[in-house]
C-alpha cells in the first residue's frame, strides 16, 4: 500500500508527493503530519487550536501518524484514530494514541455517540465527495456533537483524481476534493450540520459544525 510507504519514508526523513490528474506535483507535508519534534512552533499552535474544540470523546478520521489522536489522549480526552494505512495505525498506537485500521465509510464503533469528529489536514476531501463524507460524519455524532473540519479561505472547491508518489513507487489514482470555507457552509446544512465557529491559526482554518436539530430548529449545544 502506497500510504504505508509514504509514512515509512516520512519516518526516515524522506519526501513523498501528491500528483493530480493535471500533472501538478506537490510535496506532502509529512513532517507536519508526523508532529512531535518534526513540528514547527506555528504548526503546534495550529494543532492546539484545532483540538481545543474537543472536550469529549473524539473520532479522528484519517488520523495518519496520530499526532492529534496522541495530543487528545495526553490531554485526557478519549480519542480514537481511524486510517486505512496499517503503518499509520501502528505509529499512532506506538506514540500512545489509540487507532484502528478501517475505511472511514465502513461501520465504525460508537456511531451516533461521538462528541466530536475531527477532519484535519484537508481530510474533508477524503473520497472526493464532501457532501457524502459530512453525511457520514453526522451519523457518527451524538445529537449534541460537533465536527471540526479544516478548510482554507484561498482554495477552490473542486474534485479531482490524485495519487501519492514516493522516490520509487507510484500509487493508484483516487478521488479527492478541495473545499473552501464558503462552500462548507452549504455542505454542512445539506448534511444536517451548521457552522458554529470559524478560527484561523498559522494560515490554517478550522470550522466547528454543530448538529442541527431540524424538528426543534436549533443546533446541538
Amino acid at each position: 500500500m502506497i500510504a504505508d510507504d509514504v509514512y515509512r519514508r516520512g519516518r526516515a526523513g524522506l519526501p513523498s508527493w501528491l500528483t493530480d490528474s493535471h500533472g501538478r506535483r506537490t510535496p506532502l507535508p509529512i513532517e507536519r503530519w508526523l508532529g512531535g519534534a518534526h513540528s514547527t512552533a506555528q504548526d503546534i499552535r495550529a494543532d492546539e487550536a484545532s483540538i481545543a474544540f474537543c472536550s469529549g470523546p473524539t473520532l479522528d478520521l484519517g488520523c495518519g501518524p496520530g499526532r492529534l489522536t496522541e495530543a487528545l489522549t495526553r490531554a485526557g480526552v478519549p480519542a480514537l484514530g481511524v486510517d486505512t494505512s496499517s503503518v499509520a495505525v501502528e505509529m499512532t498506537n506506538h506514540r500512545g494514541g489509540r487507532a484502528m485500521q478501517q475505511d472511514i465509510f465502513a461501520a465504525l464503533p460508537g456511531a451516533g455517540q461521538w462528541s466530536h469528529v475531527l477532519l484535519a489536514d484537508g481530510n474533508i476531501g477524503i473520497g472526493g465527495d464532501p457532501a457524502a463524507l459530512l453525511t457520514t460524519v453526522r451519523s457518527l455524532l451524538h445529537e449534541t456533537g460537533t465536527a471540526i473540519v479544516e478548510s482554507a479561505f484561498e482554495i477552490d472547491d473542486r474534485s479531482t483524481m490524485v495519487r501519492w508518489e514516493t522516490g520509487d513507487s507510484v500509487g493508484e489514482w483516487f478521488s479527492w476534493a478541495s473545499v473552501g470555507v464558503s462552500a462548507l457552509y452549504a455542505l454542512a446544512v445539506t448534511a444536517g450540520l451548521q457552522v458554529r465557529r470559524t478560527i484561523e491559526s498559522n494560515g490554517r482554518v478550522f470550522m466547528e459544525l454543530a448538529v442541527h436539530n431540524i424538528e426543534r430548529g436549533t443546533e446541538g449545544l
